[in-house]
């Protein structure tokens, strides 16, 4: 891949990401509601720009993070127990509810994994294996609770207003319901793609520091 192209792609997703962002900003279903699920997508992207230069991550994973935002950001519009496309899969599989929440919180294990996996495998000694796969895991989980400890300290300080945001639906489980998903999310993404992953990394020269050497693919 050349440089020109590790460069355009991610700018690319970056302006799709904010002109997803401003039309879900048009008229959101709550607008405290929409704050409160786009703010990872502003941090994160925040965060992705200002350390870009140094830290360049592969391919692969902007595109996951792009798609992770486009997620948040619908979820952050309709709300995620009002998603169409959840009440389109309801209809269709004759659920009892709208599971685009599960959805997203499958999504919030599957591209942290990776990205966690990115980061341990540049910034440690660790290397592809066993170990790793564990510790990948124990991150996405470790990030899925503490999610769920922020949509109950919404709920003690927004009271039936966080409604829109815990989305639960109902559901007296549904926060194991979501560490669940994410978990399953993580592991999926781990075995599916490892090896892709790996391939891309293995095209960053100087995987462990952040430093580019070569152009090596």
């Amino acid at each position: 891949m050349s440089y020109d192209k590790r460069v355009v792609e991610p700018l690319v997703l970056l302006g799709l990401t904010v002109v997803a962002l401003v039309v879900s900003g048009i008229g959101p279903y709550s607008r405290g509601t929409w704050y409160l699920e786009v703010a990872p997508v502003v941090i994160g992207g925040a965060i992705l720009v200002a350390t870009h230069r140094r830290f360049p991550l592969t391919p692969l994973l902007y595109r996951l993070l792009f798609l992770h935002a486009l997620v948040l950001i619908l979820g952050g519009h309709y709300t995620y127990a009002r998603v169409p496309v959840g009440f389109w899969a309801q209809d269709l599989f004759d659920l009892a509810r709208n599971h685009y929440d599960r959805f997203g919180h499958f999504v919030q294990g599957f591209v942290p994994a990776v990205l966690a996996r990115e980061v341990l495998l540049r910034r440690t000694p660790l290397r592809p294996g066993g170990w790793l796969f564990v510790l990948v895991t124990s991150v996405c989980l470790a990030f899925s609770a503490c999610y769920e400890l922020l949509e109950w300290l919404s709920a003690v300080l927004g009271g039936e207003a966080a409604g829109d945001f815990l989305g639960t639906q109902g559901d007296v489980w549904d926060t194991q319901w979501d560490m669940f998903m994410a978990l399953l999310g993580a592991v999926v993404a781990q075995l599916v793609l490892a090896r892709v992953h790996d391939r891309q990394l293995a095209g960053l020269a100087g995987v462990k520091d952040g430093r580019e050497h070569t152009d090596a693919r």
